[in-house]
This record gives C-alpha cells, sequence and structure tokens, in this order.
C-alpha cells in the first residue's frame, strides 16, 4: 500500500519562526533530508503529523 502524500502545510511540526520570519519544520532532519525538504521533493515525510489543533478538545469531551 502506497503512502499517503503529506503536505507540510498542515503538520503538526511546520512552524513559523518569528526569528527567520518564515515557516519551518521543526523535525530535526539528516542532511539528506533536509536537501529533499529545501528542494520541495520531500513529499513522504516519515515524521509528517496532522496538526489537529482540535484533538484535546475532543478528548475532553
Amino acid at each position: 500500500m502506497p503512502k499517503q502524500q503529506s503536505s507540510c502545510d498542515s503538520c503538526l511540526y511546520y512552524n513559523y519562526d518569528e526569528e527567520y520570519e518564515c515557516y519551518c519544520c521543526d523535525m530535526s532532519l539528516d542532511e539528506d533530508e533536509m536537501a529533499h525538504f529545501v528542494a520541495d521533493t520531500f513529499y513522504n515525510c516519515p515524521y509528517y503529523r496532522l496538526g489537529d489543533e482540535y484533538a484535546v478538545v475532543r478528548k475532553q469531551m
């Protein structure tokens, strides 16, 4: 079964960095992974997690 393609825009680890004034991945990527990320060819990221900000609220209900 092929992996689902992920979008950094919806990833939990893709956050705005005020110091650099851009969005950055907060995962510790190795050199090869970072090269793919920068080249915009990192479509099947093994670290992708859906950034569901309402998950905590659902657990409390």
